[in-house]
């Protein structure tokens, strides 16, 4: 399955022996012009770059004045060294947080502190070569900006802006990661990370449209660019294509439609994801937004709901105030933005909602924090919404449910090893061994209590455990782990929820039969 050794699962997290530079060749393919250059920056290595590299650190210095906090004040006092799951996962110290950050920290230091310039040895700056810049394309591509280690720092520093910042940098001297830098052009130039056009995504709702029919027995509606709904839907394309994504988004369906409430998808800005945050670009990330700002002005909605997607959500919440605001086009009744587990939620307490918890049955729940939703957001009214909300959701729809070590859920959750950019094949040994921690608390719940299904509200998430799950079955032995493990939030809701005159048994029967009829004719 793959050329490198998957991490062994332990029974007790072990701080790994050091092995120096072990994921050094690790880097993702480099974006060529025609990747770049749509997002502002050079096609390649430009010349003169060392300079522009320097000018660049001056500019973000300069603009976030939290950058310079976290480079000046750390103590090296080692809280963060064993809490990064790339580091526990590869035993490499420079995925050590506090060694990450010394690869711009020594250069900061070389350039924009007088002990630097005068005495680099003393303070551990150094010169900006091309060296520099190589190692930086790699590990700071190891970093997926979860902000784990921010949790455990005493003095607040976030590792996540120190590897955005340098991602920036990058860019800017025409060295840029092209997974990252492919999406984003493809939501300029077509509406979502897919490339997903009109015509294809119409389709594509149509045939979920067909399929909820033939499991319900109602016309359920995934409407597209209707003007004057009530609510429209922002959620990453992958909602619209695979497993178990679109399952989540039949239930999204489901659920408005049950509310009674008009609701439409734009072909403009189909897309919540926004990758403009994991390559450290504010531009970029301002102008994906405004698509949806555009967009909701365009149909003359009322409110924007976010569908299961963790860096999306953060984005919105911690970012759409100064990047699109204000927001007084929309309903100010209505939270802005607004969670598709929140809407939901609300519907639970309201009792406005039939549920059939035994469709779930077959199932032993557990679920993931993700990261970005954990430590940069919040849902509901109240601190710790975002952890206590889609709990309630699956305890509502499921009756058999587990949490795994409280040392890493909530605000301490591991991430899934594949975000900040990194979801990306050619990234796929930091993947799997990033994954470790949190496959060793789903491996003691699976072992211990049975559990079947792991539930996640992070559209990232999904893709990477679908991914990786396999890669922890022991040679030769049952296979414990599969892909349809991982199921999305709303899936569980769209199984249990039963509709106000929903079809079973013969009716249903017949009315497919009816839809079928139809279809020959």
């Amino acid at each position: 399955m793959a050329d490198f050794e998957t991490p062994k699962l332990k029974e007790y997290p072990v701080i790994p022996n050091l092995v120096d530079d072990v994921m050094k060749g690790s880097s993702p393919f480099i974006a060529k012009p025609l990747h770049n250059e749509p997002l502002g920056f050079p096609g390649e290595l430009v010349e003169g770059w060392k300079d522009k590299a320097i000018d660049k650190m001056e500019d973000l210095l300069g603009k976030y004045r939290g950058l310079q906090v976290y480079l000046d004040s750390c103590v090296k006092c080692g809280a963060c060294t064993d809490k990064c799951h790339y580091f526990l996962g590869t035993s490499d110290p420079k995925n050590m947080p506090v060694a990450r950050q010394d690869l711009l920290r020594s250069v900061y230091r070389r350039y924009f502190t007088f002990a630097g310039k005068y005495f680099p040895k003393l303070v551990g700056a150094r010169d900006l070569d091309k060296g520099v810049i190589d190692e930086w394309y790699s590990y700071f591509h190891q970093c997926s900006q979860c902000r784990r280690c921010s949790v455990f720092c005493p003095y607040g520093i976030d590792t996540a802006e120190i590897s955005m910042a340098a991602r920036e940098i990058l860019d800017t001297v025409g060295v840029g990661q092209k997974y990252c830098n492919e999406i984003i052009a493809k939501v300029y130039k077509i509406g979502n990370n897919l490339g997903l056009p009109e015509p294809a995504l119409k389709m594509t709702l149509e045939d979920l449209e067909e399929e909820i029919e033939e499991e319900t027995g109602l016309p359920v509606k995934l409407p597209l660019d209707v003007k004057g709904a009530d609510i429209m839907l922002i959620t990453p394309s992958a909602d619209f294509f695979a497993e178990p994504h679109i399952d989540g988004l039949k239930g999204y369906a489901k659920v408005f439609h049950e509310a009674g409430i008009s609701w439409t998808i734009s072909s403009y800005a189909s897309e919540a994801g926004n990758f403009g945050m994991f390559i450290g670009s504010y531009e970029n990330m301002q102008q994906i937004s405004t698509r949806i700002r555009e967009a909701a002005i365009d149909l003359g909605v009322k409110r924007i709901v976010h569908g299961e997607c963790g860096h999306a959500w953060r984005v919105a919440y911690s970012f759409w105030n100064t990047l699109i605001g204000p927001f007084d086009f929309l309903d100010p009744n209505y939270p802005v933005p607004q969670h598709i587990c929140e809407f939901t939620y609300d519907l639970i307490k309201k009792n406005k909602l039939n549920i059939d918890k035994t469709q779930n049955d077959h199932r032993t729940l557990t679920f993931h924090d993700s990261c970005n939703v954990a430590r940069a957001t919040r849902m509901g009214d109240k601190p710790g919404g975002q952890f206590d909300i889609p709990r309630a959701i699956i305890k509502a729809v499921c009756n058999n449910y587990v949490e795994m070590d409280p040392a890493t859920t909530k605000e301490a959750t591991f991430c899934c090893g594949g975000g900040g950019g990194l979801l990306t094949d050619d990234l796929m040994e930091i993947r799997v061994k990033g994954a470790m921690p949190r496959m060793e608390a789903y491996n003691e719940v699976v072992e211990d209590y049975g559990v079947t299904n792991l539930a996640c509200i992070c559209a990232i998430c999904k893709s990477q455990f679908s991914k990786v799950l396999p890669y922890f079955n022991e040679k030769g032995a049952p296979q414990k782990f599969s892909m349809d493990m991982v199921v999305s939030v709303h899936q569980l809701v769209y199984d249990a929820l039963v509709l106000t005159g929903q079809k079973f048994g013969d009716e249903l029967d017949a009315h497919v039969a009816a839809m079928e009829a139809a279809a020959d004719d």
